[in-house]
């Protein structure tokens, strides 16, 4: 073994490969033409292109040379965002990327544009040698950019000064742009750089960045396809292997247009014969790249500086007039021997590194798919109970809704999303008879999106038969053959149609039809596929309605496939419909024509025939008894579906109706005192002159001061500061702020202040409250300390006291609002039900008016905001004209106000509840405003904006005054938000940092709940419970909002997105703002703010509107 082990090392010193090397590099320096980045660790030059460049499925006109190894499609980030925290948000071309310095001057980046004959002839040879089955190889226009002597950022001056040289061509043709890297083996010395003080490996690839999904929201991440890997192999290969014949050049197909599939990288890794040969003397290897450089030093940098000389392989001097050229080290073997090899007698597998595997592109597969390795590659196959391509995968008996050039159509085509995966194009051609008029279909089918819609543009041109206003068409059945093979589906067939007349006559013509689907299927499978080389389609039962109201044409079909050969397949009767189960059961398929029929939970019997249950409800936990307010009465339940009411202590009555029962009779307080009745209860305190707890009173004034007492007595005394003596009570000083106090030493709820002529109001401890300030002329309207204001919902806090029953959990998915009653804070997850559902659609945001028990909802394919009432009713559509993508709602339920925010149209708006009156609160600064929440009783808006490039949260007034940004720091995807009146908090979930956060809005105060979370869409707070969606777990999920720790979570039956969530009250909570009562006086919009309100004209104005602004 040892012997075979030295002849292989000897054959691997021996038989050399002819690497690239600096003279083969593509020619440059500023006499070629060549641009010179400027010096720096993270400089960067935009470089306007004369000609298209494809990358992925975009056109760009314009790339970013980065002194960090790498070019990119748009602006790049701060190194700090994408170095060792690959794929970027941004575009790129990573030649070899790490953290790079030319500031040494020794170093350089020269770019240019080229269109000479002989630069696109040497990429066309590339390209032409990488792809030798492709034909018509001419590029037009060609990047070349080249990175001379680059040195690892912060290895200058350590005496350990090792350069990298290497070149990234970019070819473009008419509808392709290919990738060419260029690796001089000798100039390759280093293949990693410190990052974040830790030594990490350089990477090369492609990353897609961002790309917006479908109506441009939600923007996803991209596809990285990565030529290395996380090995000192991989990085080695570069110089040592190829893709294209020539070791160290790699071709790829980055780019192509009108369709585009993937990344695809050149077919020869077998080095061409005319590449090889045996040397003699054998050279010493080249010095191999080095990844510690700490622990490797030179006495000596292989480079020395010239004051003249040639160009060394067309380089130009660089402006100082000084030449860099790189000086080979003179090394030699001591004992040169020649070894003569038969290499039929010897077959050793040399290293190959083969960089088309699953280890390294798994990501490019379906969530529901599996990666497979072949020979040549890899290929991603669908699990069971899912079909498509592999990187697009659909749930077996799903509709599949298609986005058709920005409408929404239903049709069902599973029969080419099992081969194609819905992407591929297709080409129909139709000829009507007998007028021969002809019609050409052209279909770019781009895959399915992040909302799980087939993607569709299309193209139509020709001329169809004139159908007479009024007439009806009618298609029969018909059928046809479809012929498969790896790359192509062909079909042909004859179509027969009845035009029915307005009177009454009837015409019968047909349409010969024929259609080529093109797709890209796996190319290393070996094994044939398994769908036929032939197979009959039948389609009949074909119904096609066009619906004015919404303008949408509504059609669909029976369809059956099988082989030519067996006639008509058979069906299950669970897919055609005819089963006979009962409206209340399931139907459940079994082998071939068999079935059964399950009742549904909630019903009994045979499935033919299914009963509703009959089973004891209890009402007190539901909160759908009658019983008084919880206030004033209590529930408790007897058992089966029974319960009665009792009045509470302080309340008489007969439970459904309770009075407060007055407490203050003769001999409750002391005579010296006054009894107040209160809800439920009394207190006592004593007179003016007496002291006391109300129940016992004595005279004098030697009881302890009180604080207002002992701030009024000291601004009292500060009136002077000099000796002498004073024939009058104290007083103060002018200017001085005095506090009042009432006859009992507390604080009054007012407090003036003559001096500066303003009033405010006070908490019992004398602390102003913020935004009550205000002229005397207009004073704000204080509660008193002594009055507990008016109960109006639950205010006891959430972990001391039962919640209030009757609440509700709402939560969005598709065309679907779902509800989960909550015990407390326990989701009672067997008794989830579907209280809307709208197919076709896409329900997003959803919110709730608790006072007419109303349900908001925004939907987005067909931009509206429509509401029902939370019982069931007729839905509305409130808003429907000059929308976007709305993705936000709020309700101002004591002003009858509704906002939301438009991510398509970039702005918020405010109306009345019925959509009428609406206003552009703000259209600037905003690029993806989504969440959005009010605080009625103060008076203020919450919004955030998850631009991915400044992501921000801000608050302003509910009239849009005085906007300011409360986070910007540390955000990422700030999806969801919402706002706990009882504890005052902010909390946001952030689908980026994947955490979740709250903050005080008033002292900024902010806290981390937890991390690690998948990602949310949005957020509601009830009791002392967050509950959240969730995109990744298709779930909502319910996290203590005191201590982080997750304590439930509820799966959907549907499995789906998971968007929008609100909570319904039985009871609205307490509280009243400025435009609670008449709204505020105003003639239309009451818009509250802190301190104050705003009348507001809608920005449709008529000359009834008043506008203007009150203070109190």
């Amino acid at each position: 073994i040892m012997a075979l082990l030295r002849s292989v090392g000897l054959l691997a010193l021996l038989v050399s490969v002819r690497c690239l090397n600096r003279e083969q590099l593509f020619d440059y320096g500023t006499r070629f033409g060549d641009k010179i980045l400027d010096s720096g660790t993270d400089s960067v030059r935009e470089l306007e292109l004369e000609q298209t460049l494809f990358f992925f499925k975009g056109k760009f006109d314009k790339v970013y040379v980065n002194t960090n190894g790498f070019i990119s499609l748009t602006d790049p980030t701060d190194e700090s965002e994408y170095l060792g925290k690959m794929p970027a948000s941004f575009g790129m071309i990573a030649a070899f990327l790490g953290d790079l310095d030319t500031t040494d001057g020794a170093g350089y980046v020269y770019f240019r544009q080229d269109k000479s004959p002989d630069v696109l002839q040497r990429a066309a040879e590339h390209i032409g040698q990488a792809f030798p089955s492709d034909d018509e190889i001419e590029p037009t226009h060609a990047i070349i950019v080249t990175w001379e002597n680059v040195a690892p950022q912060g290895e200058r001056g350590t005496g350990g000064e090792y350069r990298n040289t290497f070149q990234l061509v970019v070819a473009n043709m008419e509808s392709a742009s290919y990738g060419i890297l260029l690796y001089p083996e000798e100039s390759m010395q280093f293949g990693s750089t410190l990052i974040d003080d830790e030594d990490q490996l350089v990477e090369v690839g492609f990353n897609e960045g961002k790309v917006p999904g479908w109506f441009g929201w939600a923007t996803t991440q991209g596809s990285y396809y990565r030529i290395s890997e996380d090995s000192e192999e991989s990085i080695n290969a570069l110089a040592q292997e190829t893709n294209s014949g020539r070791p160290g050049v790699w071709v790829y197909e980055i780019g192509t247009s009108p369709l585009f599939t993937s990344i695809t990288p050149g077919e020869v890794t077998e080095v061409t014969s005319e590449e090889t040969m045996v040397d003699s003397p054998v050279p010493e290897p080249s010095v191999p790249w080095i990844r510690h450089r700490e622990e490797l030093q030179t006495s000596e940098a292989p480079y020395e500086t010239l004051t003249t000389s040639p160009e060394p392989f067309g380089e130009s001097s660089t402006p100082d007039e000084l030449q860099h050229r790189y000086v080979q080290p003179q090394q030699r073997p001591q004992n040169p021997q020649v070894l003569i090899i038969d290499e039929d007698e010897l077959n050793v597998d040399v290293f190959s590194y083969n960089y088309e595997m699953c280890s390294s592109n798994k990501h490019k597969c379906s969530v529901f798919a599996d990666c497979r390795d072949y020979a040549d590659g890899f290929c991603c196959h669908c699990k069971p109970g899912y079909y498509g391509n592999g990187k697009d995968c659909v749930a077996e008996g799903e509709s599949q809704p298609l986005i058709y050039n920005n409408n929404n159509y239903s049709k069902w085509i599973t029969w080419v999303l099992v081969s194609a995966g819905g992407v591929f194009t297709r080409q129909v051609e139709v000829v009507f008879q007998p007028g021969n008029e002809r019609l050409s279909v052209r279909q770019e089918f781009g895959g399915i999106d992040e909302h799980d819609h087939l993607l569709i543009s299309t193209e139509l041109d020709g001329r169809i038969p004139e159908v007479p206003r009024g007439a009806t068409v009618q298609i029969e059945p018909y059928s046809e053959i479809y012929q498969h093979s790896s790359n192509l589906i062909t079909s042909s067939s004859r179509r027969d149609y009845i035009v029915s007349m307005p009177d009454g006559s009837v015409r019968t013509h047909s349409f010969l039809w024929t259609q080529n689907i093109k797709f890209q299927s796996c190319p290393h499978e070996e094994v044939l596929s398994a769908v036929p080389a032939s197979q009959q389609l039948s389609v009949d039962q074909i119904f096609v309605m066009y619906d004015s109201s919404n303008q949408l044409i509504r059609f669909a079909m029976s369809n059956k496939i099988g082989s030519i050969h067996s006639g008509i397949p058979e069906q299950n009767p669970c897919f055609t419909g005819r089963h006979g189960c009962d409206t209340n059961a399931v139907c459940r398929a079994a082998q071939g024509k068999d079935f059964t029929c399950e009742c549904a939970a909630g019903f009994t019997g045979d499935g033919r025939v299914c009963y509703e249950t009959e089973r004891p409800v209890d009402h007190c936990q539901r909160g759908t008894h009658d019983c008084d307010a919880p206030e004033r009465s209590r529930c408790s339940y007897t058992g089966d579906s029974s319960y009665i009411c009792s009045c509470l202590p302080g309340f008489s009555g007969d439970g459904r109706a309770c009075q407060d029962i007055d407490e203050c009779q003769p001999g409750r307080c002391h005579s010296d005192a006054i009894c107040h009745n209160t809800q439920g209860s009394f207190t006592c305190q004593c007179r003016p002159g007496f002291h006391g707890d109300g129940f016992s009173c004595t005279p004098g004034s030697d009881r302890e001061q009180t604080a207002c007492e002992r701030h009024r007595e000291a601004a009292q005394a500060s009136s002077s500061s000099s000796a002498g003596f004073f024939f009058f009570r104290p007083r103060p000083a002018v200017g001085q702020y005095v506090p009042s106090c009432d006859a009992y030493g507390a604080y009054e709820p007012l407090q003036c202040h003559a001096s500066v002529a303003q009033c405010w109001c006070v908490d019992s401890s004398g602390q102003e409250l913020p935004g009550s300030r205000a002229q005397p002329s207009s004073r704000p309207m204080c509660l008193d300390h002594n009055v507990a204001p008016p109960l109006i919902g639950p205010t006891p806090r959430a972990d001391i006291s039962p919640l209030t029953p009757g609440a509700n959990l709402l939560f969005t998915q598709s065309g679907r609002i779902d509800h989960i009653p909550l015990d407390g804070n326990r989701m009672m997850q067997d008794e989830a039900k579907t209280v809307l559902h709208e197919p076709g659609k896409v329900v997003i945001a959803v919110a709730f008016d608790c006072v007419e028990q109303m349900i908001y909802w925004s939907e987005i394919t067909q931009p509206s905001i429509s509401r029902a009432k939370l019982q069931g009713g007729e839905t509305s559509v409130l808003v429907a004209k000059d929308l976007g993508s709305p993705e936000g709602i709020a309700i101002d339920h004591m002003s009858r106000n509704m906002y939301w925010t438009d991510s398509i149209l970039d702005r918020i708006e405010v109306s009345r509840l019925d959509g009428s009156q609406r206003r552009v609160l703000f259209d600037d600064d905003l690029i993806n405003p989504r969440p959005i929440i009010t605080d009625p009783a103060f008076g203020y808006l919450f919004w955030s904006d998850w631009n991915r490039d400044g992501p921000k949260i801000e608050r302003s007034g509910l009239d849009g005054s005085d906007r300011t940004v409360l986070v910007q720091e540390g955000l990422g995807l700030p999806n969801a938000l919402t706002f706990d009146p009882q504890s005052r908090r902010l909390c946001w979930a952030d689908a980026g940092t994947r955490q979740v956060e709250c903050i005080d809005p008033f002292s900024r105060l902010r806290r981390k709940l937890t991390e690690g979370i998948q990602y949310p869409f949005a957020i509601v707070s009830y009791g002392r419970n967050l509950y959240y969606t969730d995109w990744r777990r298709e779930a909502v999920v319910a996290m203590d909002r005191h201590d982080g720790m997750e304590v439930e979570e509820f799966l959907p039956q549907r499995r789906s997105r998971t968007y929008g969530i609100a909570i319904t009250y039985p009871q609205c909570p307490a509280g009243v703002n400025y435009c609670s009562r008449d709204n505020g006086g105003c003639s239309h919009l009451c818009l509250p703010r802190p301190g104050g309100f705003t009348c507001r004209c809608p920005d449709a104005r008529d000359g009834s509107c008043v506008e203007q602004d009150e203070n109190f």
